[in-house]
């Protein structure tokens, strides 16, 4: 589920944390791959992950060939650690569900990703930025 609860504090067993992240990442070769259904199941994906690792998703676009998100994650677990399960176990579901993918791509993501904390601008303007990709 989508958080409204921007600006809120959550509190784990030893902290209290308001801690969001702007984190873009791409398919290996940026290859336009998260479409016919790869998108729709990658949004389960993601949500079923945030719910297991108590990460609040406030607002996610996918793209053909990129995926945002605007996530808040308890400072104890860690954003890296969040990315490395996100794209490992979606690459592992994807691959075997849609078979293209294994002939389009060596891999199904790049080692790399983008990630900024959310502070310069306000988290309206970043939520609308990333609620607005499709029009861009």
């Amino acid at each position: 589920m989508i958080s409204k609860h921007l600006n809120s504090y959550k509190s784990g067993r030893n902290v209290v944390y308001s801690c969001k992240y702007h984190i873009v990442f791409t398919p290996k070769l940026r290859r336009k791959v998260l479409i016919n259904g790869v998108d729709a199941r990658l949004e389960e994906i993601l949500k079923q992950l945030c719910l297991e690792m108590e990460v609040e998703l406030i607002e996610f676009e996918i793209m053909p060939e990129h995926v945002h998100l605007l996530v808040d994650i308890n400072p104890s677990f860690g954003v890296n650690q969040f990315i490395s399960k996100l794209k490992g176990r979606s690459a592992r579901i994807l691959r075997s569900e849609f078979p293209f993918l294994k002939s389009k791509i060596p891999c199904l993501w790049t080692s790399s990703y983008f990630c900024t904390t959310v502070g310069g601008a306000t988290l309206e303007v970043i939520k609308q930025y990333i609620e607005n990709q499709k029009n861009v």
